[in-house]
């Protein structure tokens, strides 16, 4: 080794890992977020309610700051599983790695409501995903966030 060439360390794996994850935890966030409340908003809208445009903006701004801390948390706790699982499967069977982070993030995330669903005291915690199309409409952002962190993370 030269003496004059810096020595460096190999980066830990997990590091390179972490950043693209959050981000990808930060588009899920925020998309389910904006979902979750333009579903609100169009049921309100259904029922007669004047929702000009400058009002679904500030709504929307108001629940990505409100309402997505709580939803990524919520988002965390199913991905946790649902990734680790998944990054482990992509190890036995690699060429299938984007579509298991992809569909590990999105049952993650359903999973996760779904518990929520169970213990909290309202029927529901997120209106949104009372039914099935409420419900795919914010997995789909877990799903997209899920492939982003997979193709971030792709070996090249």
């Amino acid at each position: 080794m030269n003496s004059s060439t810096p020595s460096t360390a190999p980066e830990p794996r997990w590091t390179r890992h972490l950043v693209p994850l959050l981000l990808a935890w930060l588009l899920a966030a925020a998309w389910g977020s904006v979902a979750q409340t333009h579903w609100n908003l169009q049921a309100l809208a259904d029922l007669g309610v004047d929702l000009p445009a400058t009002v679904r903006a500030r709504t929307t701004w108001q629940d990505l700051v409100g309402f997505a801390p709580v939803y990524a948390g919520i988002l965390a706790a199913g991905w946790l599983p649902a990734l680790t699982l998944a990054a482990l499967l992509a190890r036995r069977w690699p060429a299938w790695r984007n579509g298991l982070l992809a569909a590990a993030a999105g049952a993650g995330m359903v999973a996760a409501v779904r518990t929520v669903d169970a213990v909290a005291p309202m029927p529901v915690f997120i209106d949104a995903t009372r039914h099935l199309p409420g419900l795919l409409a914010m997995a789909t952002g877990a799903v997209l966030a899920g492939l982003l962190y997979a193709r971030l993370t792709a070996r090249n």
